[in-house]
């Protein structure tokens, strides 16, 4: 979907007092296979793999999570707009991880129409979908516009018939 490249970059800022967090910064342009990180070293400023010297110590920075509101709009009209959405590694023709290929599999056995959307090909909107879900890994099912699960509760769910009629009364609505 083209919808992935449309998020703004994030920043992860990182420093010896505090834990990683990450920043939105609209100046900051994406590169491709590339995540921009700022990371304080002594005097430097690490922006991506170059270092430029901080003219000044930065005290004050306001950090925000990585699902910002148009990331958030964006994602309820994604999974409100299709019965089953899966946010996996890889797609359904091309899976790029054994537990994405897993649910894959599970939703081709039980002959459903899906979605599917690669996490991998933006570092934002994987970010932004852990906080969306409230759920660390990947891949991320969603049935009916609300989160289902990830690969072991989707296969605990098929295997006891669960996952059939959730899939089913969503058909059905």
């Amino acid at each position: 979907m083209s919808f992935v490249t449309a998020f703004q970059p994030i920043l992860l800022v990182s420093s010896s007092s505090s834990s990683p967090r990450f920043c939105h910064c609209p100046s900051l342009p994406l590169q491709p296979h590339c995540s921009p990180t700022l990371t304080f070293s002594s005097n430097k400023v690490l922006l991506g793999a170059r270092a430029k010297p901080a003219s000044t110590r930065i005290s004050n920075i306001r950090c925000f999570s990585a699902l910002t509101p148009e990331l958030k709009s964006t994602l309820d009209k994604v999974v409100t707009s299709h019965k089953v959405v899966l946010f996996m590694k890889g797609s359904k023709d091309f899976p790029q991880c054994g537990f994405s290929n897993t649910v894959v599999q599970i939703l081709k056995s039980v002959n459903v129409p899906f979605e599917t959307i690669n996490i991998l090909e933006n570092e934002i909107l994987r970010q932004g979908l852990k906080e969306y879900s409230s759920w660390p890994t990947f891949p991320q099912l969603y049935i009916d516009g609300e989160f289902f699960g990830g690969c072991d509760i989707t296969v605990e769910a098929y295997q006891s018939g669960q996952l059939q009629e959730v899939l089913e009364k969503a058909m059905c609505s």
